[in-house]
Protein backbone atom coordinates (compact mmCIF):
# COMPACT_ATOMS: atom_id res chain seq x y z
CA UNK A 1 0.00 0.00 0.00
CA UNK A 2 1.18 3.18 -0.84
CA UNK A 3 1.37 6.47 1.62
CA UNK A 4 -0.96 8.49 -0.79
CA UNK A 5 -4.52 9.17 1.55
CA UNK A 6 -7.56 11.04 0.26
CA UNK A 7 -7.54 14.04 1.94
CA UNK A 8 -11.43 15.96 2.21
CA UNK A 9 -10.06 19.12 1.52
CA UNK A 10 -9.09 18.50 -1.91
CA UNK A 11 -11.61 18.70 -5.29
CA UNK A 12 -11.79 14.91 -6.42
CA UNK A 13 -10.70 14.29 -9.99
CA UNK A 14 -13.51 11.97 -10.75
CA UNK A 15 -16.98 12.26 -8.81
CA UNK A 16 -19.58 9.16 -9.16
CA UNK A 17 -23.02 10.05 -8.01
CA UNK A 18 -25.67 7.72 -8.87
CA UNK A 19 -24.33 5.67 -12.22
CA UNK A 20 -26.68 3.18 -13.25
CA UNK A 21 -25.93 0.57 -16.58
CA UNK A 22 -28.91 -0.95 -17.54
CA UNK A 23 -28.50 -3.34 -20.40
CA UNK A 24 -31.77 -4.41 -22.35
CA UNK A 25 -35.20 -2.94 -23.72
CA UNK A 26 -36.81 0.24 -22.35
CA UNK A 27 -33.26 0.57 -19.88
CA UNK A 28 -33.68 3.88 -19.08
CA UNK A 29 -36.65 2.96 -16.96
CA UNK A 30 -34.89 0.84 -13.86
CA UNK A 31 -33.55 3.65 -12.63
CA UNK A 32 -36.18 6.04 -12.32
CA UNK A 33 -38.82 3.15 -11.15
CA UNK A 34 -38.60 2.70 -7.56
CA UNK A 35 -40.13 -0.57 -7.62
CA UNK A 36 -37.30 -1.70 -10.47
CA UNK A 37 -34.60 -0.73 -8.57
CA UNK A 38 -35.04 -3.01 -5.84
CA UNK A 39 -35.67 -6.00 -7.25
CA UNK A 40 -32.93 -8.59 -7.53
CA UNK A 41 -30.82 -9.29 -10.68
CA UNK A 42 -33.15 -12.38 -11.45
CA UNK A 43 -36.34 -10.62 -10.19
CA UNK A 44 -35.17 -8.02 -12.63
CA UNK A 45 -33.87 -10.02 -15.13
CA UNK A 46 -37.77 -11.87 -15.08
CA UNK A 47 -39.47 -9.14 -14.95
CA UNK A 48 -38.11 -6.55 -17.61
CA UNK A 49 -35.30 -8.91 -19.49
CA UNK A 50 -32.98 -6.26 -18.50
CA UNK A 51 -29.66 -6.83 -16.62
CA UNK A 52 -28.48 -3.92 -14.50
CA UNK A 53 -24.84 -4.05 -14.75
CA UNK A 54 -23.83 -1.22 -12.57
CA UNK A 55 -26.57 -0.01 -9.93
CA UNK A 56 -26.52 3.40 -8.62
CA UNK A 57 -22.78 3.65 -7.60
CA UNK A 58 -20.99 6.56 -5.38
CA UNK A 59 -17.50 7.29 -5.24
CA UNK A 60 -14.72 10.20 -4.98
CA UNK A 61 -11.34 9.57 -6.51
CA UNK A 62 -8.81 12.25 -5.01
CA UNK A 63 -5.96 13.36 -7.14
CA UNK A 64 -3.14 11.15 -7.15
CA UNK A 65 -4.82 8.29 -5.42
CA UNK A 66 -4.67 4.86 -6.86
CA UNK A 67 -8.66 3.41 -6.55
CA UNK A 68 -8.79 0.19 -7.02
CA UNK A 69 -12.79 -1.01 -8.42
CA UNK A 70 -12.69 -5.37 -7.08
CA UNK A 71 -15.27 -7.98 -7.62
CA UNK A 72 -15.78 -11.58 -9.09
CA UNK A 73 -16.52 -12.17 -12.69
CA UNK A 74 -19.73 -10.50 -13.26
CA UNK A 75 -19.81 -8.04 -10.65
CA UNK A 76 -19.84 -4.89 -13.39
CA UNK A 77 -16.26 -3.60 -12.21
CA UNK A 78 -15.27 -3.73 -16.26
CA UNK A 79 -18.72 -2.18 -17.48
CA UNK A 80 -17.95 0.31 -14.61
CA UNK A 81 -14.27 1.70 -15.63
CA UNK A 82 -15.75 2.09 -19.24
CA UNK A 83 -18.64 3.94 -18.04
CA UNK A 84 -16.23 6.25 -16.66
CA UNK A 85 -14.85 7.73 -20.14
CA UNK A 86 -18.40 6.32 -21.91
CA UNK A 87 -16.71 3.51 -24.32
CA UNK A 88 -19.98 2.26 -22.73
CA UNK A 89 -22.82 5.06 -22.49
CA UNK A 90 -24.18 5.10 -18.78
CA UNK A 91 -27.85 4.62 -18.67
CA UNK A 92 -28.62 6.90 -15.81
CA UNK A 93 -26.55 9.15 -13.18
CA UNK A 94 -23.32 12.14 -13.56
CA UNK A 95 -19.61 10.87 -14.00
CA UNK A 96 -17.99 14.51 -12.99
CA UNK A 97 -14.69 14.97 -14.18
CA UNK A 98 -12.59 17.76 -13.27
CA UNK A 99 -15.37 19.76 -12.30
CA UNK A 100 -17.48 18.88 -15.68
CA UNK A 101 -20.17 15.83 -16.18
CA UNK A 102 -18.83 13.82 -19.31
CA UNK A 103 -22.15 12.76 -19.61
CA UNK A 104 -23.01 16.09 -21.41
CA UNK A 105 -19.95 15.97 -23.28
CA UNK A 106 -20.48 15.56 -27.15
CA UNK A 107 -18.28 13.58 -29.38
CA UNK A 108 -15.98 16.17 -30.30
CA UNK A 109 -15.43 16.61 -26.31
CA UNK A 110 -15.42 12.93 -25.78
CA UNK A 111 -12.30 12.70 -28.14
CA UNK A 112 -10.41 15.14 -26.72
CA UNK A 113 -10.79 14.06 -23.37
CA UNK A 114 -9.68 10.18 -24.46
CA UNK A 115 -7.15 11.80 -26.19
CA UNK A 116 -5.82 14.42 -23.29
CA UNK A 117 -7.02 13.67 -20.12
CA UNK A 118 -7.47 9.58 -19.85
CA UNK A 119 -5.20 6.34 -20.80
CA UNK A 120 -6.54 2.99 -20.83
CA UNK A 121 -4.59 0.02 -20.15
CA UNK A 122 -6.13 -3.37 -21.14
CA UNK A 123 -5.30 -6.75 -20.33
CA UNK A 124 -4.95 -7.41 -24.14
CA UNK A 125 -2.11 -4.70 -24.83
CA UNK A 126 -3.55 -4.30 -28.53
CA UNK A 127 0.15 -3.50 -29.98
CA UNK A 128 0.19 -2.21 -33.58
CA UNK A 129 2.90 -5.73 -34.65
CA UNK A 130 4.15 -3.84 -37.73
CA UNK A 131 5.68 -0.89 -35.46
CA UNK A 132 8.53 -0.97 -32.82
CA UNK A 133 8.47 -0.05 -29.79
CA UNK A 134 9.45 3.56 -29.67
CA UNK A 135 6.50 3.89 -32.64
CA UNK A 136 4.04 1.99 -30.32
CA UNK A 137 4.25 4.57 -27.70
CA UNK A 138 4.50 7.59 -29.37
CA UNK A 139 1.08 6.03 -31.92
CA UNK A 140 -0.87 8.43 -29.57
CA UNK A 141 1.07 11.70 -29.26
CA UNK A 142 1.17 11.11 -33.61
CA UNK A 143 -3.13 11.29 -33.69
CA UNK A 144 -2.68 14.22 -31.31
CA UNK A 145 -0.37 15.69 -34.05
CA UNK A 146 2.94 16.15 -31.82
CA UNK A 147 5.76 16.70 -34.01
CA UNK A 148 8.06 14.13 -35.22
CA UNK A 149 10.98 14.89 -32.69
CA UNK A 150 8.79 16.02 -29.77
CA UNK A 151 7.50 12.22 -30.15
CA UNK A 152 10.83 10.54 -29.97
CA UNK A 153 11.63 12.54 -26.92
CA UNK A 154 8.99 11.83 -24.82
CA UNK A 155 8.64 8.11 -26.31
CA UNK A 156 12.24 7.87 -25.24
CA UNK A 157 11.56 9.23 -21.54
CA UNK A 158 8.43 6.91 -20.87
CA UNK A 159 10.10 4.19 -22.96
CA UNK A 160 13.30 4.44 -19.57
CA UNK A 161 10.68 5.35 -16.94
CA UNK A 162 8.89 1.52 -17.35
CA UNK A 163 12.27 -0.18 -17.51
CA UNK A 164 12.60 -0.55 -21.11
CA UNK A 165 15.31 1.16 -22.30
CA UNK A 166 17.23 -0.51 -25.13
CA UNK A 167 14.15 -2.02 -26.47
CA UNK A 168 13.29 1.20 -28.62
CA UNK A 169 13.56 -0.88 -31.96
CA UNK A 170 12.14 -4.13 -31.01
CA UNK A 171 9.20 -5.53 -32.55
CA UNK A 172 5.93 -6.54 -30.29
CA UNK A 173 6.51 -10.50 -30.90
CA UNK A 174 10.07 -10.22 -29.92
CA UNK A 175 8.75 -9.50 -26.55
CA UNK A 176 7.69 -10.82 -23.70
CA UNK A 177 3.93 -10.73 -22.16
CA UNK A 178 5.47 -8.61 -19.29
CA UNK A 179 7.18 -6.46 -21.44
CA UNK A 180 4.19 -5.98 -24.22
CA UNK A 181 2.33 -4.83 -21.29
CA UNK A 182 4.96 -2.11 -20.38
CA UNK A 183 4.95 -1.11 -24.00
CA UNK A 184 1.42 -0.76 -23.34
CA UNK A 185 1.92 1.20 -19.89
CA UNK A 186 4.29 3.75 -21.62
CA UNK A 187 1.72 4.48 -24.66
CA UNK A 188 -0.59 5.42 -21.83
CA UNK A 189 1.81 7.36 -19.92
CA UNK A 190 3.37 8.99 -23.37
CA UNK A 191 0.46 11.37 -23.47
CA UNK A 192 0.86 12.81 -19.73
CA UNK A 193 -2.94 11.94 -18.94
CA UNK A 194 -4.74 12.96 -15.83
CA UNK A 195 -6.00 9.53 -14.78
CA UNK A 196 -4.89 6.41 -15.95
CA UNK A 197 -7.60 3.43 -15.83
CA UNK A 198 -6.65 0.10 -15.69
CA UNK A 199 -8.66 -3.12 -16.93
CA UNK A 200 -7.50 -6.41 -15.39
CA UNK A 201 -4.56 -5.25 -17.16
CA UNK A 202 -1.76 -8.10 -15.66
CA UNK A 203 -4.83 -10.99 -15.55
CA UNK A 204 -3.27 -12.94 -18.55
CA UNK A 205 0.49 -12.92 -17.10
CA UNK A 206 1.54 -15.55 -15.20
CA UNK A 207 2.31 -15.05 -11.63
CA UNK A 208 5.76 -14.25 -11.58
CA UNK A 209 5.37 -11.92 -14.21
CA UNK A 210 2.10 -10.58 -12.55
CA UNK A 211 3.94 -9.34 -9.19
CA UNK A 212 6.71 -7.50 -10.62
CA UNK A 213 4.60 -5.98 -12.94
CA UNK A 214 2.36 -4.81 -9.64
CA UNK A 215 5.59 -3.72 -8.08
CA UNK A 216 6.25 -1.79 -11.29
CA UNK A 217 2.61 0.13 -11.09
CA UNK A 218 3.46 1.09 -6.82
CA UNK A 219 6.94 2.64 -7.93
CA UNK A 220 5.58 4.53 -11.26
CA UNK A 221 2.72 5.79 -8.88
CA UNK A 222 5.60 7.29 -6.49
CA UNK A 223 7.50 8.34 -9.39
CA UNK A 224 4.72 10.51 -11.87
CA UNK A 225 2.07 10.33 -8.98
CA UNK A 226 -0.78 10.14 -11.61
CA UNK A 227 -4.51 9.71 -10.70
CA UNK A 228 -5.14 5.54 -10.85
CA UNK A 229 -8.43 3.53 -11.03
CA UNK A 230 -7.27 -0.14 -11.26
CA UNK A 231 -9.76 -3.17 -12.00
CA UNK A 232 -9.30 -6.23 -10.84
CA UNK A 233 -10.59 -9.70 -9.74
CA UNK A 234 -7.42 -10.08 -7.29
CA UNK A 235 -7.55 -8.73 -3.56
CA UNK A 236 -4.06 -9.54 -2.96
CA UNK A 237 -2.98 -7.37 -6.43
CA UNK A 238 -5.55 -4.99 -4.80
CA UNK A 239 -4.02 -4.60 -1.59
CA UNK A 240 -0.86 -4.17 -2.94
CA UNK A 241 -1.31 -1.36 -5.30
CA UNK A 242 -4.62 0.41 -3.74
CA UNK A 243 -4.81 3.22 -1.13
CA UNK A 244 -8.61 2.54 -1.29
CA UNK A 245 -10.65 -0.25 -2.39
CA UNK A 246 -14.77 -0.69 -4.06
CA UNK A 247 -16.02 -3.98 -3.83
CA UNK A 248 -18.77 -4.55 -5.97
CA UNK A 249 -21.26 -7.61 -6.25
CA UNK A 250 -23.99 -7.68 -8.77
CA UNK A 251 -23.50 -4.39 -10.15
CA UNK A 252 -23.59 -2.79 -6.77
CA UNK A 253 -21.24 -1.60 -3.96
CA UNK A 254 -20.51 -3.70 -1.52
CA UNK A 255 -18.01 -1.59 0.39
CA UNK A 256 -15.56 0.90 -0.07
CA UNK A 257 -12.19 1.38 2.36
CA UNK A 258 -9.05 1.46 2.60
CA UNK A 259 -7.55 -2.58 2.80
CA UNK A 260 -6.95 -2.26 6.11
CA UNK A 261 -10.58 -1.00 6.61
CA UNK A 262 -11.62 -4.03 4.34
CA UNK A 263 -9.47 -6.49 6.91
CA UNK A 264 -10.59 -5.23 10.03
CA UNK A 265 -14.02 -4.35 9.58
CA UNK A 266 -15.62 -6.28 6.46
CA UNK A 267 -19.19 -5.04 6.12
CA UNK A 268 -21.13 -8.23 5.56
CA UNK A 269 -20.34 -11.95 5.21
CA UNK A 270 -19.23 -11.43 1.06
CA UNK A 271 -16.19 -9.09 2.01
CA UNK A 272 -15.37 -11.42 4.88
CA UNK A 273 -15.10 -14.42 2.47
CA UNK A 274 -13.29 -12.23 0.07
CA UNK A 275 -10.23 -11.31 3.15
CA UNK A 276 -10.55 -14.45 5.18
CA UNK A 277 -7.39 -15.65 3.49
CA UNK A 278 -5.45 -12.37 3.91
CA UNK A 279 -2.48 -12.41 6.74
CA UNK A 280 -3.79 -9.49 8.73
CA UNK A 281 -0.33 -8.67 10.48
CA UNK A 282 0.37 -7.97 6.58
CA UNK A 283 -2.13 -5.48 6.29
CA UNK A 284 -3.85 -4.25 9.92
CA UNK A 285 -2.24 -1.68 11.27
CA UNK A 286 -1.76 -0.49 14.66
CA UNK A 287 -4.61 1.68 15.13
CA UNK A 288 -6.71 -1.86 14.86
CA UNK A 289 -4.70 -3.42 17.69
CA UNK A 290 -4.07 -1.30 19.92
CA UNK A 291 -6.05 -0.73 23.37
CA UNK A 292 -6.48 1.77 25.84
CA UNK A 293 -3.84 3.12 27.99
CA UNK A 294 -4.41 0.78 31.08
CA UNK A 295 -3.30 2.62 35.33
CA UNK A 296 -0.51 0.51 35.31
CA UNK A 297 1.17 1.13 31.85
CA UNK A 298 4.85 2.61 31.97
CA UNK A 299 4.85 5.45 29.45
CA UNK A 300 8.00 5.38 28.90
CA UNK A 301 8.16 2.55 26.24
CA UNK A 302 9.52 3.42 22.37
CA UNK A 303 6.72 5.13 20.47
CA UNK A 304 5.54 4.74 16.73
CA UNK A 305 2.62 6.14 14.45
CA UNK A 306 -1.18 4.03 14.26
CA UNK A 307 -0.63 3.71 10.53
CA UNK A 308 2.30 1.47 11.17
CA UNK A 309 1.50 -1.89 9.47
CA UNK A 310 1.55 -4.63 11.97
CA UNK A 311 4.23 -7.03 10.24
CA UNK A 312 6.45 -4.12 10.34
CA UNK A 313 6.18 -3.01 13.71
CA UNK A 314 6.84 -6.48 15.08
CA UNK A 315 10.20 -6.71 15.82
CA UNK A 316 10.52 -3.01 17.75
CA UNK A 317 7.15 -4.37 20.01
CA UNK A 318 8.66 -7.58 20.76
CA UNK A 319 12.40 -6.27 21.67
CA UNK A 320 10.84 -3.44 23.63
CA UNK A 321 11.39 -3.99 27.36
CA UNK A 322 7.93 -1.89 27.92
CA UNK A 323 4.77 -1.74 25.90
CA UNK A 324 4.85 0.51 22.85
CA UNK A 325 3.12 3.75 23.11
CA UNK A 326 0.57 4.73 19.41
CA UNK A 327 1.08 8.51 19.09
CA UNK A 328 -0.03 10.74 16.30
CA UNK A 329 0.68 14.44 16.58
CA UNK A 330 1.74 14.16 19.97
CA UNK A 331 -1.52 12.68 20.95
CA UNK A 332 -1.33 9.17 22.87
CA UNK A 333 -4.02 7.17 21.51
CA UNK A 334 -3.19 3.59 22.63
CA UNK A 335 -0.69 0.88 23.68
CA UNK A 336 0.73 -2.23 22.05
CA UNK A 337 2.22 -5.01 23.41
CA UNK A 338 3.67 -8.15 22.67
CA UNK A 339 -0.12 -10.04 23.74
CA UNK A 340 -1.80 -7.61 20.86
CA UNK A 341 1.37 -8.46 18.64
CA UNK A 342 1.24 -11.87 19.30
CA UNK A 343 -2.86 -12.70 18.95
CA UNK A 344 -2.81 -11.02 15.20
CA UNK A 345 0.36 -12.80 14.28
CA UNK A 346 -1.58 -16.18 15.40
CA UNK A 347 -4.70 -14.97 13.37
CA UNK A 348 -2.65 -14.19 10.30
CA UNK A 349 -0.73 -17.69 10.51
CA UNK A 350 2.61 -16.27 10.33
Amino acid sequence: MHGTRVHDTQQPVISVRNLWKVFGPKAARVPVSAELRELSRRELLDRTSCTAAVRDIEFDVAPGEVFVVMGLSGSGKSTLVRCLTRLIEPTAGEVIFEGEDILNADEKRLRELRRRKFSMVFQHFGLLPHRCVVDNVAYGLEIRGVGKAERAKRAGEVIELVGLGGYEKAYPDQLSGGMQQRVGLARALAGDPDVLLFDEPFSALDPLIRRDMQSEICRLHREVGKTMVFITHDLAEALKVGDRILIMRDGALVQIGTGDELVAAPADDYVRDFVRDVPKSHVLTLKWIMRPKRDDDPLDGPELGPDVVVREATRSVLAAEKPVKVVKDGELLGIVGDEEILSIIAESGS
